[in-house]
């Protein structure tokens, strides 16, 4: 009989490598951590939340996420979001 994985969504959340090279940036909505995306590395489409544009798998792109946890949240990383880079470098 074959093994049986549980759901993705019944799983705890699993917190983002810290091995990758992250930097920080201040944005007119507060401080974020960044990561860059190599096009290798997407396996999957994203919707960039700033152009509201797909970002297809296998490209390069941006994982943001708040570096302070919203009120009532545990992680920021519940909150991240996937940019174009071009998208990310021009947000205010």
């Amino acid at each position: 009989m074959a093994r049986h994985r549980s759901s993705k969504h019944t799983r705890p959340v699993r917190p983002l490598s810290h091995a990758a090279y992250q930097t920080s940036a201040t944005k007119r909505d507060g401080r974020w951590i960044i990561r860059q995306i190599r096009a290798g590395q997407s396996t999957k489409d994203y919707r960039c939340p700033e152009c509201d544009q797909l970002i297809a798998a296998g490209t390069a792109h941006v994982v943001a996420w708040p570096h302070t946890p919203p009120i009532g949240s545990t992680s920021g990383l519940d909150f991240r979001r996937h940019f174009h880079g071009s998208c990310w470098s021009r947000r205010p």
